[in-house]
């Protein structure tokens, strides 16, 4: 006898696969093994008892075409007492054999075939009935799948982020748009009671399943957020791997269809050969030589067991049959291969859960026949929302307040600023640190700043670096007239955010990014008009001109800065609007010549046009118009000479030419009376003229990384000099005269061919041996008392 346990393997699934088999297949299930054991019920009974027995015709040769089991058929028993004779034939010692002979012999020859294999017809049936039903939990291309899921499906189920984010929608829609951040357990406490408990049942309770939880959501710990975190990539890869076919959905529609053409085969042919499990079968069968008779009547022995098997048995085929049309009906009345989140939207209020398609919207539909709380407890990992939610969590974990406090340091500007770099998101705890005055986000994706802004009220600087922001209209309010500076690079200007244009109170704007190809030329700039304060504007592009809103500030602007990074400069005429421009700075702009325009800015104090390609400076005369000048900055350009009527700007202060190609300086520099700084470094000059001693104020003179053999002997009369650099040239000697520079501070002379140091030096009363640059074998070289002197503090 086999028992049923051993035909398990062919339906045995993963305990949780029972979620993705809806009450049909479950109802099939039960079908199946009810027709397995009625299958193994005869197929039993078949072998353990006599199959037929068989018992020789009481009707004479001559009569052998009438049917040999009339004389058995209903009728009076006088009667068929009456007919009984005594018939003779061959006798021998073999009775017992014979017959058992005759019941093989007649089983095989009269026997109706459905009526010999009925039980193992419906066992093999009843088999492929499970493999069709179960062929999808064991094909490797969708079983897989199906495990991936499964596990997955499971770990969002209960995961406590699931939880708190549930709870948190709930409690939101309880108190109302107002309630803000808050935490699910000030929600739970200051809802209605009543509504929030039927909520959390709404929410906890699965069917065979009760999930106990707490009637406060607490805060997750860190562990716990990873947990979360993971789950949310898990679930990212899993979509993009799935929606990408339909082999699951493809393979259930073949197995169902396969199941109901088997169906209609089952039924058709049973319903045709059922009246062949008869009880009585006459056997004719050629063996009177042996047993002296030809014509048997035999009783089939299971018949009337049969006929009632096979009656159960076609009617649970027919019930399984309508199931399977009830699947089928329910595959093609409606599109399975998408799905909405439509309800679970509305239902918890995150609008931004994605429909999906094809196997990944199948399962989901399965899902939902088994128990929807799966789906919508699933939609929570879909939702990007809410993924951002659990990185704020987690932020907040990581960077605690006292964390922040100690990267608080102070600015270039002196403000108390925050610089946070690189993370995934902005944490809370930011906007518990109401000192902080700057707060320079960088790299940091996809930043909303959250009504926790308004905490910070003493900020005033904001640096945007590659860190797209966006702000709500009341922060807008709360920063339109407190922040002073703001800084915002990014890869293209056109994803500058529109509110930095509004803020008012706006003193410096710093942009940075390129203008697309196609606004390159034009150089659109969004209007400036706002900005009713703005002083100093900086942008760092690749413009052709100077934007044409730049002239909405004309009227207040003291600096600006344009960076081009080697882009051509080509149209200036919008500057000469600047009237009350101070500042200057054309960096990297492929100027070749001085623009014109620069000369009509009366007002104009400083002015830098380094990263250029200037050869000449013929334009420097113009420069007397510009009374105010103080600072000119020509540095890292391809200058080879100075014109002779630099003399004209005698109210230059600082002039810096290093970087350039200068081999001579022309006397008349000498007459630039004002001149405090002069640097001419990183030249190719050779010699000096002796004029340069007429600059009485000149306080700081770089001349490191030239040609100088010598140095004229009038420099020294510089009496203010505070910084000589004269670094890396060829100067053999120093003159004793360096003695008369009793202002003296800073003194380079490394990298020179001199062999040794005039004791002279120790006259210089300003300068001690940290302000001294020079190798040690020749600071050893001078005299002990003036290395005591040098060395005194």
């Amino acid at each position: 006898m086999i028992p049923v346990a051993e035909f398990k393997q062919f339906t045995e699934q993963q305990p949780a696969f029972k979620v993705l088999k809806p009450w049909w297949d479950v109802l099939a299930e039960y079908l199946t093994v009810a027709m397995l054991m009625i299958g193994v019920f005869g197929c039993t009974l078949q072998v353990t008892q006599d199959k037929i027995i068989c018992l020789p015709s009481h009707e004479p040769r001559e009569n052998l075409s009438e049917a040999p089991c009339q004389q058995l058929l209903p009728r009076g028993v006088s009667e068929q007492m009456a007919g009984l004779r005594e018939v003779s034939g061959l006798k021998n010692n073999l009775d017992l054999q014979q017959y058992s002979f005759i019941n093989q012999l007649c089983y095989e020859t009269a026997l109706h075939w459905y009526a010999k294999y009925f039980p193992y017809l419906v066992v093999i049936h009843t088999l492929i009935f499970m493999v069709c039903t179960s062929f999808w939990f064991k094909f490797p291309g969708t079983s897989s799948k199906i495990e991936h899921f499964i596990s997955i499906l499971g770990k969002c189920f209960d995961s406590p982020w699931t939880t708190r984010a549930l709870s948190e929608v709930s409690g939101e829609n309880h108190k109302g748009p107002a309630s803000g951040r808050v935490t699910a357990t000030v929600e739970a406490s200051a809802g209605p009671g009543k509504a929030n408990e039927g909520e959390k049942e709404k929410v906890l309770v699965e069917p065979e399943k009760v999930v106990t939880e707490p009637p406060a959501v607490t805060l997750l710990d860190k562990k716990e957020g990873e947990q979360a975190k993971a789950l949310f990539e898990k679930v990212k890869k899993f979509r993009v791997h799935v929606e990408e076919g339909d082999i699951l959905y493809t393979m259930y529609i073949r197995q169902t269809v396969l199941k109901v053409c088997k169906f209609f085969a089952i039924l058709v042919y049973n319903l045709v050969y059922v009246e062949k499990i008869s009880f009585l079968v006459a056997c004719r069968v050629e063996t009177s030589e042996v047993t002296g008779y030809a014509s048997f009547c035999c009783n089939h022995t299971k018949a009337h067991l049969f006929s009632k098997l096979a009656f159960c048995y076609i009617s649970f085929v027919c019930v399984y049959g309508l199931t399977c049309l009830y699947t089928l009906y329910w595959l093609f009345h409606r599109p399975l291969k998408e799905y909405s989140f439509r309800s679970v939207r509305e239902e918890t209020g995150m609008g931004d859960i994605p429909d999906v398609k094809n196997d990944f919207a199948f399962m989901l539909h399965l899902i939902d026949q088994y128990d929807s709380l799966y789906s919508k407890r699933f939609a929570v990992f879909l939702s990007e929302v809410s993924e951002s939610r659990l990185k704020q969590l987690n932020l907040n974990h990581e960077w605690t307040p006292e964390k922040l406090r100690q990267k608080l340091q102070r600015n270039a500007r002196g403000r108390l600023e925050l610089a946070l770099c690189m993370l995934p998101g902005l944490p809370d705890t930011v906007f518990e640190l109401s000192e902080v005055e700057a707060l320079r986000l960088e790299a940091i994706c996809d930043i909303t700043f959250p009504p926790g802004l308004s905490q910070l009220v003493h900020l005033q600087e904001l640096s945007l670096l590659h860190s797209p922001a966006r702000l709500p209209f009341s922060l807008q309010i709360f920063l339109r007239d407190r922040l002073k500076v703001i800084c915002v690079k990014c890869e293209e200007l056109r994803d500058v955010p529109l509110w930095v244009f509004g803020l008012r109170g706006l003193e410096e704007l710093h942009l940075e990014g390129l203008f697309p190809p196609e606004l390159a030329r034009a150089a659109a700039l969004e209007s400036l008009r706002e900005l009713k304060q703005l002083k100093a504007l900086s942008l760092r592009s690749n413009a052709s001109k100077v934007p044409a809103s730049v002239t909405d500030v004309a009227g207040h602007l003291q600096r600006l800065s344009l960076h081009n990074d080697g882009a051509r400069l080509l149209a200036l005429n919008s500057l000469k609007k600047l009237a009350a421009l101070r500042e200057l700075e054309l960096v990297a702009c492929g100027l070749e010549r001085i623009p014109h325009a620069i000369f009509s800015l009366g007002a104009l104090q400083e002015l830098d046009l380094r990263d250029n390609h200037l050869r000449s400076i013929e334009e420097i005369l113009s420069f007397q118009h510009c009374r105010k000048l103080v600072t000119l900055k020509l540095w890292h350009n391809q200058i080879a000479y100075v014109p002779e009527h630099v003399r004209k700007l005698r109210g230059l202060e600082q002039l810096y030419l290093s970087h350039n190609k200068l081999e001579t300086l022309p006397t008349q520099l000498g007459m630039c009376s004002g001149l405090r700084l002069l640097d001419i470094s990183h030249n190719g000059l050779r010699s000096l003229p002796p004029e340069l001693g007429l600059l009485q104020n000149l306080q700081h003179l770089a001349l490191s990384y030239n040609a100088l053999e010598a140095l004229p002997d009038e420099l020294f009369f510089c009496r203010k000099l505070r910084t000589l650099l004269l670094g890396y040239n060829h100067l053999s000697q120093l003159s004793s005269q360096v003695g008369a520079l009793r202002a003296l501070s800073r003194l380079e002379l490394k990298g020179n061919r001199l062999e040794a140091l005039p004791e002279e030096l120790g006259n210089c009363v300003g300068l001690k041996k940290v302000g001294l640059l020079v190798e040690d074998t020749l600071y050893e070289g001078l005299p002990a008392e003036v290395r005591e002197k040098l060395e005194e503090e």
